[in-house]
């Protein structure tokens, strides 16, 4: 499998973790887009360590109701018994764009998001790193309208108002679904709301349509009259990624990589003991559990992996579609900060 060498020559403390290390390490990363199978410890790279960092002392963690390998690390307690020396801190987010401001100011170390935030982050300057990624999760949002709606295709979004939140997952389905659609992006009138304010909108029909991912989606979908006019399905692959501080990826390294194992066993445990993770994350969120029920459904398996040069393309191609439309101040080169652990 080919990693790129993606980061600057600024960011690259990270060297002294050798090529057998790294090698040895890709062999064993998760599965997303091409990858292998899931990480296991490897003594080459702890040994590969940054030997003048500090011990990790304070772990944060942002997460949102959709995380669900983060969401069962938190319910289960694992990560604090496999780092007991750490104070392993959890911060909950209503979407990527927040969790991505807090992770660039200092106030977390690590988090997941989707497709869109990192491009948003990156042009705003922020230093982070995306170190993993889980597989796409297409029908894991949608493009929904209220059942009595005139609208039924695509095409006719032209003019209306749609709902969502501005620089996250949902942001980049509508660009699709709009180039689809043979429209221009001036066509449609988005409206930039947080989850919970979209959906009130969207239900008193202050807006014609919404963009959403799981879980919100399938709360939406069980307890209010809607149809689906697209969901990513041929439009975008609504990919997660694992972001990180540039301080945790390049002096803690065999803290990610901890972080990959225990987030792949959390999917095996979601995947091999559906009932028990549908009360784990409902008894956790307050979701119905046939909301928790519906969404996992359509959730695929995710194990954790680095960024293949796949990845990175496909991710590379969101951050282009932003700047087309001068959604972002200015273009970005995706694999400027993704995560290079060796030379």
């Amino acid at each position: 499998m080919t990693h790129p060498h993606l980061f600057s020559q600024r960011r690259q403390t990270a060297s002294s973790i050798n090529r057998r290390g790294l090698l040895q390490f890709l062999a064993m990363s998760a599965t997303a887009w091409g990858l292998t199978a899931p990480v296991g410890l490897s003594t080459t790279w702890a040994q590969g360590r940054d030997k003048t960092a500090k011990p990790l002392e304070l772990l944060r963690i942002g997460y949102q109701k959709s995380a669900v390998n983060l969401v069962i690390l938190k319910q289960q307690g694992v990560l604090e018994k496999r780092f007991p020396n750490t104070k392993v801190s959890w911060v909950e987010f209503p979407a990527g764009p927040q969790l991505l401001e807090a992770l660039s100011v200092g106030a977390l170390e690590f988090g997941l998001t989707g497709d869109s935030p990192p491009v948003f982050a990156q042009a705003a300057g922020k230093d982070l790193y995306y170190v993993g990624a889980e597989p796409a999760k297409p029908e894991s949002s949608a493009l929904l309208v209220l059942q009595d709606s005139a609208i039924k295709t695509l095409v006719d979004l032209k003019g209306k108002k749609i709902a969502l939140q501005k620089g996250s997952s949902a942001h980049y389905l509508l660009v699709r679904a709009v180039e689809k659609a043979g429209l221009l992006w001036s066509d449609i009138q988005p409206i930039y709301l947080t989850p919970a304010d979209a959906r009130a909108a969207f239900e008193r029909k202050s807006v014609d349509a919404w963009v959403i991912w799981d879980p919100f989606y399938a709360a939406t979908e069980l307890s209010v009259p809607t149809r689906v006019i697209a969901t990513g399905q041929g439009l975008s692959g609504n990919n997660s990624f694992y972001l990180s501080s540039i301080a945790l990826a390049n002096h803690h390294p065999e803290v990610v990589e901890v972080l990959f194992q225990e987030l792949s066993r959390a999917d095996r445990f979601a995947q091999e003991h559906r009932p028990e993770t549908i009360k784990l994350i409902a008894d956790f969120s307050g979701l119905d559990a046939g909301v928790v029920s519906l969404f996992l459904k359509r959730r695929p398996r995710s194990p954790v992996g680095l960024l293949n040069a796949e990845a990175v393309v496909a991710q590379q191609n969101v951050a282009d579609a932003f700047t087309r439309l001068s959604l972002i101040p200015k273009p970005v080169k995706v694999s400027d900060i993704v995560w290079r652990f060796a030379r």
